[in-house]
């Protein structure tokens, strides 16, 4: 009888309770916008504006890019945790298409099979191999495209899969994963500027306190956004790194380990067409949370139902 109770127990229903920690994490991430804006305009570089001289010029400087990656830094951030991953659609089925995609052999219905003819996938002939089958989901009950995966989190299947995102409680799949990099690259280059705009005061931070120069408050304000700061530029600097080597090589977090197992990654197609399905063509939108309509209807890549493969690696 217990035996039974285990069998019939789903452990990934605990994995739920990452979305309550989630909620925690977005309040963390205003919490240290807050600390951060108090710490650089109000306390440290605010007051010089009206100094005059060079030192105003400098705090004008570090108060204008410190607002533009701040406005970018939350409007990457909004779109990752309210833009849907992407979801497959019900009763998917792959389409047919003659032509190849962009470089390489395309994908044709004749390629998948769904699981209840997979039977059938057999050729009656002599000499041929058997089809890959497209992937099924049995959670959902539904066919699974190339690259999607099961999110045992949000309890669905998201396309082209790379994570689920604590920070932001969503998935990052095809459709946020270019909202997610730039929320990566703008908080990245905030920290350090604040880092650096901070430094001076820190270092005064110990003789300020000793002679009782600066009242506590701001003292303590100062000595953890320095801190909070320094300590995020540094663990997101390996985040960065990470994610620009996938992007290059068009792998996803999930895919790292299929594709050590491969001699030739097949969605690799170069790093210009590898980070153009990541980041669309229009080279102004490269760097904003958006792309261009002519990219999301043209690329088969932004849509994460099918992906253009090399021509030298067998699919």
């Amino acid at each position: 009888m217990g035996m039974e109770c285990c069998r019939g127990a789903n452990p990934f229903r605990l994995c739920s309770g990452l979305k309550v920690i989630g909620y925690f994490m977005i309040l963390l991430v205003v919490s240290i916008i807050a600390v951060s804006y108090c710490a650089v305009i109000v306390i440290a570089w605010g007051p010089r504006l009206f100094r005059g001289g060079l030192v105003s010029v400098l705090a004008f400087a570090i108060v204008l890019v410190f607002h533009l990656l701040l406005a970018l830094l939350i409007w990457s951030y909004f779109m990752v945790v309210f833009v849907d991953p992407g979801s497959v659609p019900l009763n998917w089925r792959p389409t047919i298409e003659e032509e190849n995609l962009e470089i390489g052999s395309s994908v044709t219905l004749s390629d998948y099979v769904a699981p209840e003819t997979s039977a059938s996938a057999w050729s009656s002939s002599e000499g041929l191999e058997r089809r890959p089958t497209i992937g099924y989901c049995s959670r959902c009950h539904n066919s699974k495209p190339p690259r999607c995966h099961h999110c045992s989190v949000c309890q669905r299947c998201v396309l082209k899969m790379d994570h689920h995102c604590v920070w932001v409680v969503n998935c990052v799949g095809v459709r946020n994963y270019k909202c997610f990099l730039l929320f990566l690259l703008y908080t990245f280059l905030e920290t350090v500027l604040d880092t650096l705009a901070l430094l001076p005061r820190f270092i005064k931070f110990f003789g300020d306190a000793r002679n009782h120069n600066s009242s506590p408050g701001k003292l303590a304000v100062t000595f953890l956004a320095f801190v909070l700061n320094l300590a995020f530029a540094l663990s997101l600097l390996c985040f960065v790194v990470l994610h620009t080597s996938l992007v290059l090589s068009n792998t996803t977090t999930i895919e790292v380990h299929e594709k050590k197992k491969a001699a030739v990654w097949k969605y690799d197609l170069g790093k210009r067409r590898n980070f153009e399905q990541v980041f669309g063509t229009k080279k102004s939108l490269w760097f904003l949370p958006l792309y261009s309509q002519e990219d999301l209807e043209k690329m088969p890549a932004l849509q994460g139902l099918d992906f253009p493969t090399r021509s030298d690696v067998e699919t």
